[in-house]
């Protein structure tokens, strides 16, 4: 045994290192709560999977078609309507309440038909044998789901009332009409629950998934997921063809407006054109005028020349006010930009100036989005407000550039008057008449010219009208999964067969956190460098656990520590005689294990003696039905001699015990009245081994007393019962040697407490004495 010098040494604790083995073979002591969790989740995974409503995947792709460019001599007027799609707005449009709301109507999607089984409600959809139509809703319309049964004829129940099919009935649900569909004839009751239309429109804005294909793709996926497959499919097709047929309403609405802006042009330029070939037919006629004569043909022809340079320059300022007409209205009006005013663009004048172009795109633009974003929000949206002030600077930018191109015109305009007033002067000796006719020819020339634009541009607008298709196109139709994609059932059992694992993993480690019990031999060793003699497993069983012919794990256990009672001796030339048995607590087993040590050493061949010194809670005269009138109580009062209270064990050789007797009121004076020394004296010169079941050494003061008359002392520890705080009491009564040669007996281990030693290869046996059979029935509830 060390001495407290040498303990000295150990005090210091050292970090153990983890030990994963150790923390496998903890959490498999538990198997049985692992196989039981497992169980219980993988029934509630099936379950779930039973109430769940299974749901498939429906999927379709669009392609978003760029637009056209236009040709240059229509840029100005298609820069005010034209707008490149992106690919976010579309998607926008594509979720917009409008579109959700046209498909809810169209497929009658806030009337669900159920019908129940008994693990779930099934969703009938277009299998439903009736179809309800809500006429006038009421205050329960959309409160609880309407209960009807077919009962054959012509009428149907109403929550078990009698109504006529195919005509207006007035329901507490609203005034209804329900007609048969002659589907599903073997369903004869279900269930029909009625929504609003807006929370059936939001619901599918919710659900439906929109996205584009890549980060650089026009293509947008669209992904719904439904118990119903054939409803998911509906649902996606009358989306895509919602915005189609807004796309094209779209298109329709600009040419008819270019149309309109063209017509009411054409009407005015053919007034005007008529009033000058009257003019010049009125002129001729009265004046007799058939043909110009030679003279003054050149300047005629250089007087002519100069009028078509002036003429472009009129056609160019009739284009600006065209321009400037357009963006002063659009403060008082609405509408498309028609796409006439940039057919004179071609004309090398200051309107091909790319700044007056790039100003008229980015006002279409902004137009068109404002039209968009109207449809989405309200007009007084902020976005909207942002969008109608950067409209005005724009305005404010183009008004500006036409009134500087037009000083230029002007200019010009000034320049080529000049020049035909020269040319006046030259041709002065010829006839007014044929001047008169000249001025009236350039007029005529000038109406002709735009009268041609507009008539060709009009019919290019309603070639585009009549052509006019989407710029979608379906690239993957509307399908279905195969199978359910929600919940998977492999999937589901996996998750459900961890959460089984997980349950008592959580259980195990919060008890293992708040457990301040000891666990296992490595929590001695932690809190103390007491030697540890001996490991006992638990044991649950009646019969006999120490007989020579047994050969369990326990009955092994106990000869171990027969033998290595031997080392305690070893070095010393006292050899160990009396052993104390003691504890910090009740019910650790000390009892337990020193009588079947006696039994052990008995069945050795050494005369063996045990002694009941634990007083106050005596076990073992009651576990052998012995009578505690005479025992260490009588003998100590002095009523009792020594050989009246030896009392040989029935059934076995060499092995003798002295009960308590009578409880004594007071335990501690009769250990200090002097017989005690007398009573150990005699007991040495008798038997080869004296075994001392004392109190618990934390509770009372007995086995400080009886320890004086110990050789060596046994301290029971018992797994998942005693305190790790009673280990520091252990360390402290051998660190300072208040104990003879104290050791400790680790005791109940169960699964591993221990080094995990194997005595598999032993069997029980079933038969012999009755030895301590008694004995382990008194003692059984209380190692529990």
């Amino acid at each position: 045994m060390n001495t407290p010098g040498e303990k000295n040494i150990f005090e210091e604790e050292t970090q153990e290192p983890f030990n994963l083995k150790e923390v496998v073979y903890k959490y498999l002591s538990y198997w049985k709560w692992f196989v039981v969790s497992l169980v219980i989740t993988l029934a509630c995974a099936f379950v779930y999977l039973k109430i769940k409503t299974p749901l498939y995947k429906i999927q379709a792709s669009i392609l978003l078609k760029e637009e056209k460019q236009s040709n240059a001599n229509d840029q100005i007027l298609k820069s005010m309507f034209a707008s490149n799609k992106v690919v976010d707005n579309e998607i926008q449009i594509l979720k917009s309440y409008t579109l959700m709301e046209k498909v809810v109507k169209d497929l009658n999607l806030n009337v669900y038909y159920e019908t129940k089984t008994r693990s779930r409600n099934v969703e009938l959809y277009d299998k439903s044998p009736i179809n309800l139509q809500l006429e006038v809703e009421t205050s329960l319309t959309y409160k609880e789901p309407i209960k009807i049964t077919i009962s054959g004829g012509q009428t149907i129940l109403i929550n078990g009332k009698s109504y006529p099919l195919n005509e207006l009935i007035a329901t507490p649900y609203g005034i209804l009409k329900i007609t048969l569909t002659n589907k599903s004839p073997e369903i004869k009751e279900l269930y029909v629950d009625i929504e609003p239309v807006n929370s059936a429109a939001e619901d599918l804005v919710n659900r439906i998934e929109i996205k584009p294909s890549s980060s650089l793709s026009t293509v947008l996926d669209l992904t719904i997921k439904d118990p119903v497959p054939q409803k998911g499919m509906d649902i996606i097709n009358h989306l895509i063809d919602a915005y189609n047929e807004a796309a094209l309403e779209d298109k329709n609405k600009e040419a008819a407006n270019t149309l309109a802006f063209i017509e009411n042009r054409l009407k005015l330029l053919a007034a005007d054109l008529g009033n000058v070939e009257n003019n010049v037919e009125q002129f001729k006629s009265k004046e007799g005028i058939t043909d110009i004569g030679e003279e003054g043909k050149v300047f005629v022809n250089s007087l002519q020349e100069n009028d078509i340079q002036l003429n472009q320059v009129k056609v160019e300022q009739s284009v600006l006010d065209n321009i400037e007409e357009y963006v002063k209205s659009r403060d008082t009006t609405q509408g498309t930009v028609p796409s006439t005013i940039s057919g004179l663009s071609g004309l090398n004048t200051g309107l091909n100036d790319p700044t007056l172009i790039e100003l008229i795109r980015q006002l279409a633009e902004l137009e068109k989005q404002k039209e968009n974003y109207t449809r989405l929000i309200r007009p007084d949206n902020p976005l909207v407000l942002a969008i109608d002030a950067q409209a005005l600077r724009l305005k404010k930018d183009i008004l500006e550039n036409v009134e500087n191109i037009r000083q230029n015109l002007n200019h010009a305009s000034l320049q080529l008057q000049i020049q035909n007033l020269h040319l006046e002067e030259e041709v002065r000796a010829i006839p007014g008449k044929e001047r008169s006719l000249s001025d009236i020819s350039r007029e005529e020339a000038i109406k002709n010219n735009l009268f041609d634009y507009l008539l060709q541009t009009k019919e290019e607008t309603e070639i585009s009208l009549a052509s006019a298709i989407s710029d979608s196109r379906t690239i993957n139709p509307s399908h279905s999964s195969i199978g359910p994609v929600e919940p998977i059932h492999s999937t589901t059992y996996l998750i459900f067969a961890l959460i089984g694992l997980l349950i008592p993993l959580i259980i195990i480690f919060v008890i293992d956190l708040f457990n301040d019990k000891v666990k296992s031999r490595k929590d001695i060793e932690k809190y103390t460098k007491t030697p540890i003699l001996g490991e006992v497993s638990w044991t649950d069983h009646e019969k006999p656990f120490v007989k020579d012919t047994n050969r369990s794990v326990f009955a092994e256990q106990i000869r171990a520590v027969r033998t290595n009672l031997s080392f305690l001796s070893t070095g010393t030339d006292v050899p160990v005689q009396s052993i104390l048995f003691t504890s910090s607590i009740s019910d650790e087993g000390k009892t337990f294990i020193s009588v079947n040590l006696s039994a052990s050493l008995a069945m050795a061949g050494k005369k063996t003696l045990f002694l009941e010194f634990d007083m106050r809670k005596p076990k073992l005269t009651m576990g052998l039905n012995l009578e505690s009138v005479n025992g260490l109580s009588s003998y100590l009062t002095g009523r009792s001699e020594l050989d009246e209270i030896i009392r040989p064990v029935p059934g076995q050789e060499n092995l003798f015990v002295i009960g308590c007797g009578a409880k004594p009121p007071n335990p501690v004076e009769l250990l200090l009245n002097g017989r005690i020394d007398k009573l150990f004296a005699d007991l040495r010169t008798r038997f080869d081994h004296i075994i001392i079941d004392a109190p618990p050494i934390g509770i009372v003061t007995d086995a400080q007393i009886l320890e004086k008359q110990a050789d060596a002392t046994l301290f029971v520890v018992r797994q998942n019962f005693t305190p790790k705080e009673k280990i520091e009491l252990v360390d402290n009564l051998y660190k300072y040697n208040k104990f003879k040669k104290l050791n400790i007996i680790f005791n109940g281990i169960i699964n591993g407490g221990g080094y995990g030693h194997n005595y598999g290869y032993y069997e029980e046996n079933d038969e012999g004495n009755n030895l301590l059979n008694d004995i382990v029935i008194g003692l059984k509830k209380k190692m529990r």
